[in-house]
């Protein structure tokens, strides 16, 4: 439903919550409870900690923040380079659209990269090496196995 920027229901929430950066405001004084629960389940970390991104055309996945490319995200996993990153609210299309070979345009700092830094850059080049976005497939939430092996654990345990 929240992945399809289009359907009715996006559009409903829109209107009634509002949109930041592609995604939609949860916490306001306007707010329905059952939305605040929902929203602060993001926030807590509950959701991104059970589910990952199946990148089909990348334009529904954020680079930096969702979990697409491993189980944490890059933003996690390569904290110093999104502290300095210019693009941090791309998504995976865009930044690959700019370019994230050695010299391309996805890697803009806010200041000059330490030797360190450049060698992060590089381990995460080396990462994209294999991404290859599918042009006609949307991208899609999965949820993670250790959630599912907790649900088939509850299921069995109580069969």
């Amino acid at each position: 439903m929240l992945e399809e920027k289009e359907s009715l229901w996006f559009r409903v929430l829109a209107s009634r919550y509002g949109v930041v950066g592609g995604w939609l405001v949860g916490d306001g004084r306007g707010s329905s409870l059952w939305w605040r629960d929902v929203h602060d389940l993001c926030r807590e970390e509950w959701f991104s900690d059970h589910v990952s991104r199946l990148v089909g055309n990348g334009k529904q996945t954020l680079f930096w923040t969702d979990a697409w490319l491993g189980e944490a995200s890059l933003s996690v996993r390569f904290n110093r380079l999104y502290d300095l990153t210019v693009f941090k609210g791309e998504s995976v299309f865009e930044l690959s659209q700019l370019g994230w070979g050695e010299e391309g345009g996805a890697w803009r700092w806010r200041q000059r990269l330490l030797a360190w830094e450049e060698k992060s850059v590089g381990e995460l080049i080396l990462l994209l090496q294999n991404v290859t976005l599918q042009v006609n497939k949307v991208d899609r939430w999965l949820w993670t196995w250790k959630l599912l092996k907790f649900f088939l654990f509850v299921v069995f345990t109580n069969f």
